[in-house]
Parts: structure tokens; sequence; C-alpha cells
């Protein structure tokens, strides 16, 4: 790949990040009042991120059950409101045992 293309692909990529952090400022003005708008603005984050892990979360063991128990720890841990770091360790530790016996 020639230099002048690597370039010209990060300067798109940051035209494209920037594009899509400030065109939402220049759009709106004030708060947003609509409720689902709000509530659909609070809930992009997490589904961002959950769309980006699931997928390696199953598949980064070399069979896909270590994967599926761990998640499935992780939702009891979630439903069980414990914080963010001991459901990723509760992951962690039940994806390494169940990877271990398998």
């Amino acid at each position: 790949m020639e230099s002048h293309s690597v370039i010209i692909y990060i300067l798109l990529a940051i035209i494209v990040t920037n594009l899509i952090r400030v065109t939402p400022m220049v759009l709106i003005k004030g708060q947003i009042r609509n409720r689902f708008v709000r509530s659909f603005l609070y809930y992009v984050p997490y589904v961002t991120l959950a769309v980006m892990t699931f997928p390696d979360m199953i598949l980064a063991s070399p069979t896909p059950l270590p994967g599926l128990l761990a998640l499935l720890a992780g939702i009891i841990a979630a439903w069980l409101r414990l914080g963010l770091f001991p459901v990723a360790a509760i992951c962690c530790v039940v994806a390494y045992i169940s990877t271990l016996i398998s």
C-alpha cells in the first residue's frame, strides 16, 4: 500500500468521526425534551458496546460453550445488581475455568 493512500484513509476517518460528533451539536440547539429521543440516546452506548463484544465473547475460546457459560454468569451477576468490575471478573473466571474443564 502506498503511503499517500494511508494518509488519505486516515484523513477520511478523521473527517467521518468528527462529522458524526459535530453534526448533532450543530443541528440541535438546547436541551432535548422528547422522552423517546432521550431514552434512545441514553442506551446507544450500551447497545454499541454489546454489539461489539458479544460475538467475540462467544468466539474467543476454542469452543462456544465457555463463552456461553460466561455470558450466562454475567447476566446472572448483573441481574443481582453487581457492579461492572465484579461482573467482568466473574465472566473471566467462568470462561477460564470452563475452558480448562472442556
